[in-house]
C-alpha cells in the first residue's frame, strides 16, 4: 500500500494554482434532525437539491469513498450501554446527488468520526469512533445489511479525568496516517492518542502504545503532515516481522493535534519504530488564537491542512459577533512549529466541522447551531481564507452547547 510522492500530496490537497474554481460542485450535510441533504453549488449559488430521512436518530459524520462513490454515514445515537446502540448506513450516489440506501447496520453507541482504510490487497474497510460508547470499532467494505463489527475496542477508565465531560474514555476521531499503515484516534475522555497498526494480510488492527496527551486537553481531533520522502522498512518484533506489513516510511513525519478541553494546538514528531508502531514527540504546545488566550468557553473544534498551511475552527468565541471565527496558521519549514496567521469569519455559530475542496480555492464550513453552510473563498497562493460565496440554511438552527443543528459537511470530491 505504498503511496507516491505525488499520491500524498494529492492526499494532502495540494492543487495547481492555475486551475480555476468548479463551475458546478456538490456537497453532503448531516443534521441531528435525522436528515441527510444534498447540496449543489453552482458559481456563488447554493442550493439544497435533495434530503434524506436517514442515519438513525442522530446522523453526525459522513465519510466518502470516491471510489466506489459511496457515501456512510454514522449515526450518534446510544451509549456505551450494550442496551443503546447507533447505526452505520452506506449509500450509491447518484450522478444528480441522490442518495439510495444500500445497507444499514446497528454499532455501539455515539459514533461520531470515521474513516476508511485498506489492507495490503487492496480490500477496504471502515473504522469509527465512538464517542459516548467509549470505543472504535471497525466493519468490512462494503458493508452488508445487519453487519456484524469486525472488531471492537472498549475503553475503560479507573480515574475520572479534570472536568465533567471527561468521565470516561471518548474517542472523538479515527484518521489515517500517511502510509496507510496506522490509525490513531484521539481521546478526548482519557486524555490518550489510540494508535493502531494495520494487518497487510487481512485488515485487522493491532493495538499500539497509546501516547499520553497533557492531563485536562480533551484532544478533539488531528492531521498528519509528511515532506512525502520514502523509505522502505518492515514491521519487527523480537527480530521476526509482524503481520507481514511493509510500508513507506516518511522521511519527516509530525502530527498536529487540536485540544477541545484545553484549548491548545500540539505538535509531535513522529517516528516509524522497527517494533511495528509509531514513536510520537511532543515539540509543541501553543493557544491557537489571537493574544494566546481562547476566550471564556471558546474551544477549537476541527483541523484542516493544506500543505504546510493549518485551518482550525472555534466555537463559541464570538470573534465576529455574533458569529465564530476560523484561525489560520503557518508551518515553519525549519523545525516545525506553527504560528497564528490571522484570525477570520465563520459567519455562523458553533462551527463544528469544515471541509477544504480538492483544489484547495474554496471552503465549505458547516455551522451547526445555525444550522447553515457557509462557502468561502480560500486563496490558492497565500492560504487566506476570504469572504462568504455562498449561503444555505440545511435545517432548524440549534442551541449552543448541544447536541442539535448542523454536523457535518463534506464535498462530493
Amino acid at each position: 500500500m505504498r503511496l507516491s510522492h505525488a499520491s500524498l500530496l494529492a492526499t494532502l490537497g495540494l492543487a495547481s494554482a492555475a486551475s480555476k474554481p468548479p463551475h458546478s460542485a456538490r456537497l453532503w450535510a448531516t443534521h441531528y434532525n435525522g436528515h441527510v441533504y444534498t447540496l449543489t453549488l453552482d458559481g456563488e449559488h447554493l442550493s439544497l437539491t435533495d434530503k434524506l430521512k436517514t442515519c438513525g436518530k442522530m446522523p453526525s459524520w459522513l465519510t466518502y469513498d470516491s471510489e466506489t462513490r459511496v457515501l456512510y454515514c454514522s449515526d450518534e445515537d446510544g451509549t456505551a450501554d450494550p442496551s443503546t446502540h447507533g447505526s452505520l448506513t452506506a449509500y450509491s450516489t447518484a450522478p444528480n446527488g441522490k442518495l439510495h440506501e444500500i445497507a444499514s447496520t446497528k454499532t455501539i453507541g455515539g459514533g461520531v468520526n470515521s474513516a476508511i482504510y485498506e489492507n495490503g490487497d487492496g480490500e477496504k474497510y471502515i473504522a469509527i469512533a465512538h464517542y459516548e460508547g467509549s470505543a472504535v470499532s471497525t466493519y468490512d467494505l462494503p458493508l452488508k445489511e445487519n453487519a456484524p463489527y469486525k472488531q471492537a475496542f472498549r475503553f475503560h477508565m479507573d480515574h475520572k479525568g479534570a472536568v465533567p465531560q471527561q468521565d470516561s474514555p471518548h474517542p472523538h476521531e479515527v484518521f489515517l496516517d500517511p502510509t496507510g499503515s496506522f490509525l490513531v484516534s484521539p481521546d478526548l475522555g482519557a486524555d490518550l492518542l489510540r494508535i493502531y497498526s494495520i494487518s497487510a494480510d487481512d485488515g485487522h488492527l493491532h493495538e499500539c502504545p497509546a501516547v499520553n496527551v497533557t492531563f485536562g486537553s480533551g484532544p478533539r481531533h488531528g492531521v498528519f503532515w509528511t515532506d512525502g520522502t520514502n523509505e522502505t522498512i518492515q514491521t519487527a518484533e523480537n527480530g521476526q516481522i509482524t503481520h507481514q506489513r511493509q510500508f513507506a516510511a516518511v522521511g519527516k513525519t509530525m502530527i498536529y493535534l487540536v485540544n477541545e478541553i484545553g484549548g491548545t494546538m500540539m505538535s509531535f514528531d513522529v517516528a516509524y519504530a522497527r517494533s511495528g508502531c509509531l514513536d510520537l514527540q511532543k515539540t509543541q504546545t501553543l493557544v491557537p488564537y489571537t493574544g494566546g488566550k481562547m476566550p471564556k468557553g471558546a474551544t477549537p473544534a476541527e483541523i484542516r491542512m493544506v500543505g504546510d498551511m493549518f485551518y482550525v475552527s472555534i466555537r463559541s468565541d464570538q470573534g465576529f459577533k455574533p458569529s465564530d471565527s476560523m484561525v489560520t496558521l503557518n508551518r515553519s519549514p525549519k523545525n516545525g512549529s506553527v504560528s497564528l496567521r490571522n484570525k477570520s469569519d465563520a459567519y455562523g455559530k458553533v462551527p463544528r466541522t469544515f471541509a477544504i475542496n480538492r483544489a484547495g480555492d474554496l471552503v465549505a464550513i458547516g455551522n451547526q447551531a445555525s444550522a447553515t453552510v457557509i462557502i468561502v473563498r480560500r486563496d490558492r497562493e497565500t492560504g487566506d481564507l476570504g469572504n462568504k460565496v455562498a449561503e444555505l440554511q440545511v435545517g432548524q438552527p440549534g442551541k449552543v452547547g448541544t447536541a442539535e443543528g448542523l454536523s457535518s459537511v463534506i464535498w462530493e470530491e
